[in-house]
C-alpha cells in the first residue's frame, strides 16, 4: 500500500526537506477512522509530530491527566496521540523557547513514567531532529541504522524501522537494536545520540513478532527469524511425534504449509519426520493478511481469494497442514474446508505456536477471548471446530527455546511477552481494561456491520472517504439521509465519520 500511496518512490523524490517519520500499521486502539491515521501532530512546542507501535494500557488515567492537569485537547481515542501529548506536555513544562538534545530525553522520562504498556516510537521535532525511543520491557521492536549519505557528500543517512529488513533493503548498514528504556536522536547534520531514559525492566520482545508479524529475513533483537522458524519446525516434529505416535506419523503422505509465514517450519519438519513437502496451497499475492480484518465474513471470503490448493497434491493422502498459529479458527476451518473439497482424505492441522486463550494487549488486535477458537477448548474440540482429523500446537517452552536459540551468539533475552498464550503479561493490567478491549472491538464490529446494513439499502453503495460527499448518486443519497445523517451526535446534510469544529462550522455558514 505504501509503494502505492508513493508512485512506487517516485512521489517520495518530490517530497521537500531532510528528514520525515510515516506509519505503516492498522488500528489497534481506538478505530479505523482516518482521523487516527498516523503520524499524530501538534503545534506546540516546537511542532511536533509521532508515531506509535504499541499500546498504552493506563489510557483512563492519561486522559485525564491531560485534560485536568496538562490542559491539552485530545481529538481522537487514539492512544498514540495521548502518548504525544504527555511528550509535548514534559518539553512545555521545561518553560524553554528552544530545546537541545538533553531537554529532549529529560522530557522522555515524564513518558516512561506516565505511560504504561508497550511502544517503539519515532518522532521528529521539526526543524530539529528525529527521536527514537523504546518500552523498559522493549516489547515492540526498534532498530537503527547508517549509511553513507546518497544526496550530501561526506554526510550520514539515519533510519530508524520495525524491522532490520527495511534498512538492510535500502543500503543501511551497523544496525543496532534499540534497548529498552533507551532512546535515540540525530540532530539535523548531527550524528545519533543514545541515552538510557529509565532503567530497563525487562528483554522480553512480543513472541508474536518471530512467529508471525516479521519477515523471514529480519533480525529482531539479534535473532534470525528465518532461523527461529527452523528451530520451530524442529521441535514441532518431535512435538507431533510424541503426541501422535509412530503410527499415525507414518500414515502422513504430505506435508503442506499454509503460505507463506509457515513455510520455513514447515520445510524443516516435513525434513524431520521424513515426509514429502509441498507448496500445494497457492498464494494470491495480490490479496494480504486475513485475520485483521473487520468481521467474519470477510475473513472467510478472504482466504477463498488468497489461497488456491493443487488438486493432485492433496487427492486421497492424509495430509499435515502447517500454520504459524490458530486465532478464531475462521481461517484455519476454511483451509482445513479447502483441503477437503481438493480431495484429502485426512487432515492433521499443526500449529508453531501454542493455543492463542488471550487476548493481545500491547500492539497485535487479535480478538476477545470469547472468540479465540482455543479459549475454553480442549484439543479435540478445536479439532472439530475447524474440522480437522488431530490438531498439534507447539508447547510454549519450545516456543521460546526456538527463539531462543535463534540468536546470534550469546543472546541478553532470556523471557518473552508470551501473555497471548498463558494470561500472564510483562506490565500490570489495569483493573477493567479488559473490559475496555472488549467495548472497543465491539464498537468496530458494530461500525462494520452497520455499514453492511447500508450497503445493502443503498443497493450497493459504499463510502470512500472518512469525510465529503459519499460515492452514491443524489436519489440513493436523498434515500439514504436519514440513515447516514447523524453521526457523532451531529446531523448533517453530507454523511461525515470525522467531525470538526471546522466541518460544524461550514454547515452553519
Amino acid at each position: 500500500m505504501a509503494a502505492k500511496v508513493f508512485a512506487e518512490g517516485q512521489r517520495i523524490q518530490h517530497l521537500p526537506g531532510y528528514m520525515g517519520i510515516g506509519h505503516l500499521r492498522y488500528p489497534t486502539a481506538g478505530t479505523s477512522s482516518a482521523s487516527e491515521a498516523q503520524p499524530f501532530y501538534v503545534n506546540s512546542p516546537f511542532g511536533l509530530s509521532m508515531s506509535v507501535n504499541g499500546n498504552l494500557v493506563n489510557t483512563g488515567y492519561l486522559r485525564n491527566f491531560l485534560d485536568v492537569e496538562a490542559r491539552r485537547h485530545v481529538n481522537s481515542d487514539s492512544d498514540s496521540e495521548l502518548l504525544l501529548n504527555v511528550f509535548a506536555n514534559a518539553l512545555n513544562e521545561l518553560g524553554k523557547a528552544r530545546a537541545n538534545v538533553d531537554d529532549v530525553f529529560t522530557a522522555l522520562r515524564d513518558v516512561y513514567l506516565r505511560c504504561h504498556g508497550a511502544f517503539a516510537c519515532t518522532a521528529m521535532l521539526t526543524g530539529f531532529g528525529i527521536l527514537g525511543f523504546r518500552d523498559a520491557n522493549g516489547v515492540r521492536p526498534l532498530c537503527l541504522g547508517s549509511r553513507p549519505s546518497t544526496t550530501l557528500e561526506g554526510a550520514t543517512d539515519y533510519f530508524l524501522a520495525s524491522e532490520s529488513v527495511a534498512l538492510r533493503q535500502l543500503g543501511f548498514s551497523q544496525i543496532v537494536d534499540i534497548l529498552p528504556g533507551q532512546a535515540v536522536f540525530i540532530r539535523k547534520g548531527g550524528v545519533a545520540e543514545f541515552r538510557q531514559i529509565v532503567d530497563r525492566i525487562s528483554y522480553t520482545p512480543d513472541i508474536f513478532e518471530l512467529v508471525y508479524f516479521a519477515r523471514p529475513d529480519s533480525c529482531i533483537d539479534g535473532m534470525s527469524v528465518h532461523r527461529s522458524r527452523q528451530n520451530m519446525g524442529a521441535k514441532l516434529a518431535k512435538r507431533m511425534m510424541e503426541t501422535l505416535g509412530e503410527k499415525k506419523i507414518q500414515e502422513i503422505d504430505v506435508v503442506i504449509p499454509v503460505p507463506e509465514t509457515s513455510n520455513t517450519a514447515a520445510a524443516v519438519l516435513a525434513e524431520h519426520l521424513n515426509k514429502p513437502y509441498s507448496n500445494a496451497f497457492v498464494k494470491n499475492r495480490y490479496v494480504y493478511r486475513t485475520f485483521i480484518l473487520p468481521g467474519q465474513e470477510a475473513r472467510q471470503k478472504s482466504v477463498r481469494r488468497k489461497l488456491s490448493p493443487i488438486e493432485v497434491e492433496f487427492q486421497g493422502k492424509s495430509v499435515c497442514l502447517v500454520d504459524d498459529s490458530i486465532v478464531r479458527g475462521t481461517t484455519s476451518r476454511e483451509i482445513v474446508q479447502m483441503a477437503r473439497e481438493a480431495g484429502a482424505a485426512r487432515i492433521y492441522f499443526v500449529s508453531c505456536s501454542p493455543e492463542i486463550t488471550n487476548p493481545h494487549i500491547y500492539g497485535i488486535d487479535l480478538a476477545d477471548p470469547a472468540e479465540l477458537v482455543a479459549h475454553g477448548k480442549t484439543r479435540r474440540e478445536i479439532a472439530e471446530h475447524i474440522s480437522a482429523d488431530e490438531v498439534i500446537f507447539q508447547s510454549l517452552e519450545d516456543l521460546q527455546a526456538a527463539c531462543i536459540e535463534a540468536a546470534e551468539g550469546e543472546s541478553k533475552i532470556k523471557g518473552f511477552e508470551v501473555g497471548v498464550f498463558c494470561g500472564k503479561y510483562v506490565t500490570d493490567v489495569p483493573e477493567g481494561y479488559f473490559e475496555h478491549l472488549s467495548r472497543l472491538r465491539g464498537k468496530k464490529g458494530n461500525k462494520t456491520a452497520g455499514a453492511a446494513a447500508e450497503r445493502e439499502a443503498g443497493g450497493g453503495a459504499f463510502l470512500i472517504a472518512n469525510s465529503g460527499p459519499v460515492n452514491v448518486v443524489l436519489g440513493q443519497q436523498r434515500a439514504s439521509e436519514d440513515v447516514l445523517a447523524i453521526r457523532n451526535g451531529v446531523k448533517s446534510p453530507v454523511y461525515r465519520e470525522d467531525i470538526s469544529l471546522h466541518n460544524i462550522a461550514s454547515d452553519a455558514l
